[in-house]
């Protein structure tokens, strides 16, 4: 018995899976639950045993060994212990699932629980919508996701195949020697291209006045695109500017020959604390060079071949400069450009009917929260407010109106994720047999507004991290302004979002993103530093309140 509650803490068992289906660590051999079954089968052949024992076999005698009288007793005292009316429990020090100490992982239950409870909703809103109107659901906002949808195909299969013209001007770069290099003019003809087709793209569904259905989808599918074509052109232009010192070296050396070290670009899954103020040098110390005598200019050529080869060895720049390789990127379910990524060797296309069945499924049951629990509430709202004489009564009807929102839009904010995250991401990753399905983490453990930034949302992190705070401190900019630049054009994409949604530019969405680097500094105080469970509870408090704050905002003030 340990002396202290710490230490029986330390040593009390943890919970398992009542049906283990993965392998587990049994003296250093691997054992799976198939094994693990067949070692019950073994005992219970052995207790079948026992009852023959019991039955006919006679103790053992004096002159026995000490192992075969220790084995009788063992039994005898296993039978007696059977014997008994009420049989005995077995009682050790452990943790429950949900204790803080606990290490059990496995709540999909409580997944299902979502699910189940969804459609509980569902059920008892069809019966009040027949007790009251005679109808099963309200679908008053079904003919906005009908209206604009032939021009909004169109309008999106162009806007798609516009961003092809980043591959053209990349095999312009490719064989310029002058001034049309990467290096030179490249950048800032790509640079010129890429604001010009944002704008051209952001404004057109403004223009054409649609339903702010089309506009949101539009609206995001532009910014992945942009984002997508972004880190293309990017990429391929510095390996571009690596080959060109590769060709460089098979010529005479010279003075006027580069032999500064080669740089490497960030990968997308390099830590934000690795990005230093200046690309990767790939330094004499590099895996790849473990002699110490190699040639400085051998060691630079094999390092710039590397930098232009794929990690997995199989595609060379400028190999991949083609249309089918363009598409493949378009299709994949990352925002950061690589030569090659790893992929599964089939697909499923049993998993692609559920997941496209799932986005569905997503879709209507947002249409119905947000028709029965939303949207009553802001109609509402609004017509208090227009009777409202005083400033208290308008500031009490606000602060209800957030209050009553809170819950459906966390359920609004949680089919989100899943539709896009799960669904709609693994559903193109299954068509492409993209092998990294790692969207998210797990954010709703998040401790503050930073941590869930790169957990909620791993592709859009990875970019940023890459190009905006890569870039950011690749210019000599301290962390804390490399960080800022970052939150700062995250907001205006978020702000471009709420504008397209509710037709209305007032900074809301954008101050509340900029709130989040005080919050987290906050956060991040001493005082606070170790209380993780408070700061998870401050967490998801804001984010619940935030977001039907935000809502009340754009839609009544």
């Amino acid at each position: 018995m340990a002396s202290t509650d710490g230490h029986l803490a330390d040593e009390a068992a943890q919970p398992r899976s009542r049906k283990p289906t993965f392998k587990v660590n049994v003296n250093g051999n691997e054992q799976t639950a198939k094994s693990v079954q067949s070692s019950h089968d073994r005992l219970s052949v052995l207790s079948k045993g026992s009852n023959r024992d019991r039955s006919g076999s006679a103790p053992p005698s004096e002159n026995a060994p000490p192992s075969v009288k220790a084995t009788s007793a063992a039994r005898r005292q296993n039978r007696q212990k059977s014997k008994r009316m009420f049989p005995t429990i077995d009682y050790e020090a452990r943790v429950s699932y949900f204790d803080p100490s606990s290490d059990y992982t496995n709540f999909k239950g409580f997944f299902v629980l979502f699910w189940v409870g969804l459609a509980i909703m569902v059920i008892t809103q069809v019966l009040r919508n027949l007790r009251e109107s005679g109808t099963l659901l309200n679908f008053r906002q079904w003919p906005l996701f009908r209206e604009n949808i032939e021009e909004l195909a169109i309008t999106d299969f162009l806007m798609c195949g516009s961003t092809m013209v980043s591959l053209s001007l990349q095999l312009v770069f490719k064989d310029s020697p002058g001034i049309l290099k990467w290096s030179k003019m490249g950048v800032y003809i790509q640079s010129l291209w890429q604001a010009a087709w944002f704008s051209l793209w952001v404004m057109w569904p403004f223009l054409r006045d649609w339903t702010w259905t089309a506009q949101v989808f539009f609206i995001l599918h532009t910014l992945c695109m942009f984002m997508k074509m972004h880190s293309y052109a990017f990429y391929c232009g510095h390996l571009s500017t690596t080959l060109f010192r590769l060709k460089q070296l098979d010529l005479p050396i010279g003075p006027a020959t580069p032999t500064n070290a080669a740089f490497r670009y960030p990968l997308a899954r390099t830590r934000t604390n690795d990005l230093t103020g200046q690309e990767t040098v790939l330094d004499d110390q590099s895996e790849h060079h473990q002699d110490g005598n190699i040639s400085p200019i051998v060691q630079l050529r094999d390092d710039l071949a590397m930098e232009i080869t794929s990690p997995l060895g199989n595609v060379t720049y400028p190999a991949n400069l083609t249309v089918s390789n363009f598409l493949d990127f378009l299709m994949v379910p990352t925002l950061c450009y690589e030569l090659e990524y790893p992929r599964r060797p089939t697909r499923s296309y049993l998993e692609l009917f559920w997941k496209a069945l799932a986005v569905f499924g997503c879709v209507f049951l947002m249409i119905i929260v947000s028709e029965e629990f939303i949207i009553p509430i802001l109609d509402e709202s609004q017509a208090r407010l227009a009777v409202s004489r005083t400033s208290i009564d308008n500031a009490l009807i606000f602060a209800e109106t957030v209050s009553r929102l809170l819950f459906p839009f966390m359920i609004t904010f949680l089919l989100v994720f899943l539709s896009i995250f799960e669904y709609v991401l693994g559903f193109f990753a299954e068509i492409t047999r993209f092998a990294d399905r790692r969207f998210y983490s797990d954010w709703w453990n998040s401790l503050d507004w930073l941590e869930f930034s790169r957990e909620w949302n791993i592709p859009v992190h990875n970019f940023f991290r890459r190009h905006i705070y890569g870039a950011s401190r690749g210019v000599k900019l301290s962390r804390p302004a490399a960080t800022g630049i970052t939150f700062f054009i995250s907001a205006l994409a978020h702000e471009l979002i709420m504008g397209s949604i509710t037709r209305k530019f007032r900074g809301y969405g954008f101050f509340l993103m900029m709130l989040q680097m005080p919050l987290v500094l906050i956060q991040r105080m001493p005082f606070l530093r170790n209380q993780q469970l408070l700061k998870n509870i401050m967490f998801w408090i804001s984010m619940i309140t935030g977001l039907s704050l935000l809502c009340a905002l754009y839609v009544l003030v």
